[in-house]
């Protein structure tokens, strides 16, 4: 019976891989991957030899009839990501949204995602949040920036290492100099680790120790 099935993979740690995921994953048809060759490695570790087909941002507006058309014909597919949860900054909301559209059933599996880790680990509230992901990288920038400066719950952010302290500047300038943030660096990985204090001392604490790896920002909501 055919079903698209959506499967966190590791976000560093290949330990964090569940044994529903890997079950998963060796008995479907097909397997969508955001980069083959990164995901080649994931499923060699697991002897994992269902067929891997290229999902990405570039091509996945192209690729979703096709996909939608092979569902319907009978066979089970699974999307993952380079890391982490797919749809959650990563491809997965059109596919599963054509799945919705023609019926086809969807299967979420629990597993890893960045953002709860850096959340819980940061000590600031995290009974209400909102997950903002990448912000703009020009056009609208300011805008949201602004909007969130009024945003009382606590926020989460990704961010690129070459990004990191132009973001904090700018929640310096948003939201002030003494906001309270968390940097979290490498989660789950050899090299992890979370930096706390006001939006100052993190950026001052990056600009002497330029950063490296993917990266999630919690940000205390305004008081």
């Amino acid at each position: 019976m055919s079903k698209l099935y959506l499967v966190p993979t590791p976000i560093g740690n290949l330990k964090d891989m569940t044994y529903r995921a890997v079950e998963v994953l060796k008995s479907v048809d097909l397997i969508l991957a955001e980069d083959t060759r990164t995901s080649g490695k994931l499923l060699k570790h697991y002897e994992i030899s269902s067929s891997l087909q290229s999902h990405h941002m570039h091509n996945e507006h192209k690729t979703v009839e096709g996909l939608i058309n092979k569902l319907k014909s009978g066979i089970t597919i699974a999307l993952i990501s380079d890391a982490g949860t797919p749809a959650i900054s990563d491809p997965g909301f059109l596919l599963s949204r054509a799945c919705i559209e023609n019926n086809i059933d969807i299967e979420c599996l629990p597993g890893a995602t960045a953002f709860v880790p850096a959340l819980v680990n940061s000590g600031l509230p995290n009974d209400k949040f909102v997950f903002e992901g990448f912000l703009p990288v020009k056009k609208g920038r300011q805008t949201r920036l602004q909007f969130l400066a009024e945003e009382m719950r606590t926020m989460i952010f990704y961010e690129s290492p070459h990004k990191l302290l132009k973001t904090l500047a700018h929640f310096c300038e948003y939201f002030g100099e003494d906001r309270q943030v968390t940097v979290s660096r490498e989660l789950t990985k050899l090299y992890e680790e979370t930096i706390r204090g006001t939006a100052q001392e993190v950026l001052n604490f990056y600009s002497k120790k330029p950063p490296k790896g993917e990266i999630v920002i919690v940000v205390a909501g305004k008081k």
